[in-house]
């Protein structure tokens, strides 16, 4: 996939600028993992033929902070990051839409979702998995590192 200005936002001005025609070739999906259907997706995603490799990285980690230090960390956990291997920086539809473009079984429906009439669609999950989200997992307060676990356990509610 060749980055296009309405498939990713720009990166911090760090990050190598993208050249269009030069391709992906390593994406970095930064998850959270304190929520159930994140680390459930980190798992199917694991669990799935790549054309383009994943790197699974839990948001707001040590590891996510060395890999991007000029990355936004309070916000990565609040919504799904992928950043590509020439500093292309995915965030929310984008990023659902390039995991799927990066998935053998999966790259034509991502094509599809980048459509007219695919992308209400890929928006609707989205929302749905924020709501989902919103459920299951407590607020964190402003300025914490470290939010309380989800009820019911490390699965959510039971």
């Amino acid at each position: 996939m060749t980055e296009t200005a309405s498939e990713a936002s720009p990166g911090p001005a760090s990050y190598t600028a993208a050249r269009p025609g030069l391709p992906v070739r390593r994406l970095t999906v930064l998850y959270d993992a304190r929520c159930p259907l994140c680390v459930h997706l980190r798992h199917w995603l694991q669990r799935q033929r790549q054309l383009v490799p994943l790197d699974l990285v839990p948001a707001g980690s040590a590891e996510a902070r060395r890999r991007f230090p000029e990355l936004d960390h309070a916000a990565t956990p609040a919504e799904i990051t992928v950043v590509g291997d020439l500093g292309q920086v995915y965030r929310e539809t984008s990023a659902w839409i390039v995991c799927l473009w990066a998935l053998a079984k999966y790259r034509s429906r991502a094509h599809w979702l980048t459509t007219p009439a695919g992308r209400p669609f890929a928006r609707g999950t989205v929302l749905a998995a924020a709501r989902y989200r919103s459920l299951v997992l407590p607020p964190c307060a402003p300025g914490v590192r470290e939010c309380a676990a989800p009820p019911g356990g490390p699965w959510g509610p039971r």
